[in-house]
C-alpha cells in the first residue's frame, strides 16, 4: 500500500497524520501503524492519526499509539490535527470535531497556536503521594523535586507495569513546582513505553492536580521538554474542573510518501 503521509509535532510530541477522507487507509493494520511510527525503520513517530469525514462535524480523529493499538484521547494529536485540518482547508480559525471521548472545539491562530478544548474532569483521586485522574486519558501524579534528573523510562515503566496498572495501563507523570503558576512535567506514556517530550493530556492533569494539591491557579503554565503549553480551567462545585483548555503551538514537520 502506498501512503502519503504528513508529520506534525506539538511540543515535541510527534505525529504522523493520514488525509482519510476517501476511506483509502481506513483498513491500515496494527503491524503497519507499528511500523510507520517506529524511529529506526519506519517515519517515527509518538503516534499515528487518521483525519476522518465526520456526518456531524469538521472532521473524525481516530488516533494510534506507536504500538500499534488504538488509544484513548491524545491532547497534543488533537491541536496537530488541528492544524492539519486548516492545512487541508477544511477549518479556518475554529474547529469541532469527534474524538474517541466526544466532541472537542479547537481554535488555532495564524502563528499555529492551537487552544483545545478537553472534557470536564470529575472524578480527582487523591492518595497519600500521587494523584490519579481521566483527562481523556488515565493519568498517575506525582510532584517531587530534581524531576529533570530522573530516569524516566525506569521509573515510569515500575509504576506502569505495577501490579494496579499493568492490565489496562496508566500514563506517569512526574511534576516540579517552579514557581505559584508554573510547572515543569515529564511523562511516560503507555503505548509508546517510553518518554515522550510532552503529553497533553498528562500536562493537563498535572495542571488540575496542581489545583486539588495546593489550592493553585486555574491558569497554568507548564514546562515539558520539547516546550511550553499553558492549562487554563474552572473548579466546579463537585470538587471536579470544567471549561478546561490546553493551548500551545502545532507545527508541520514534513510530509511524504511510503510504501507499507
Amino acid at each position: 500500500m502506498q501512503i502519503h503521509f504528513y508529520k506534525y509535532q506539538g511540543t515535541g510530541n510527534d505525529f504522523i497524520i493520514l488525509d482519510n477522507r476517501d476511506s483509502n487507509y481506513s483498513n491500515i493494520t496494527f503491524e503497519q501503524v507499528k511500523f510507520l511510527c517506529d524511529r529506526h525503520f519506519g517515519i517515527g513517530a509518538d503516534g499515528l492519526m487518521l483525519l476522518n469525514t465526520s456526518n456531524e462535524f469538521d472532521f473524525e480523529m481516530k488516533y494510534y499509539n506507536s504500538d500499534g493499538n488504538e488509544s484513548t484521547m491524545c491532547g497534543n494529536g488533537g491541536r496537530c490535527i488541528t492544524a492539519f485540518a486548516k492545512k487541508l482547508g477544511l477549518i479556518s480559525t475554529s474547529a469541532i470535531f469527534q474524538a474517541i471521548d466526544g466532541k472537542h472545539t479547537a481554535t488555532i491562530d495564524d502563528q499555529g497556536n492551537v487552544c483545545l478544548k478537553m472534557n470536564d474532569v470529575t472524578h480527582i483521586i487523591k492518595n497519600d503521594t500521587y494523584f490519579e485522574l481521566n483527562t481523556g486519558s488515565p493519568h498517575y501524579v506525582h510532584f517531587t523535586e530534581y524531576v529533570d534528573e530522573m530516569d524516566m523510562k525506569k521509573e515510569g515503566k515500575l509504576i506502569r507495569y505495577s501490579p494496579k496498572y499493568k492490565d489496562e495501563g496508566i500514563n506517569v507523570n512526574f511534576v516540579e513546582v517552579l514557581s505559584n503558576d508554573t510547572l515543569f512535567v515529564r511523562t511516560y506514556e503507555r503505548g509508546v513505553e517510553d518518554e515522550t517530550l510532552s503529553c497533553g493530556t498528562g500536562v493537563t492533569a498535572a495542571a488540575i492536580a496542581f489545583c486539588a494539591e495546593a489550592n493553585g491557579p486555574q491558569q497554568v503554565n507548564v514546562k515539558t521538554l520539547g516546550g511550553q503549553l499553558q492549562v487554563l480551567f474552572e473548579a466546579d462545585n463537585n470538587h471536579g474542573v470544567k471549561n478546561v483548555h490546553l493551548s500551545g503551538g502545532a507545527e508541520f514537520v514534513f510530509k511524504g510518501d511510503i510504501e507499507v
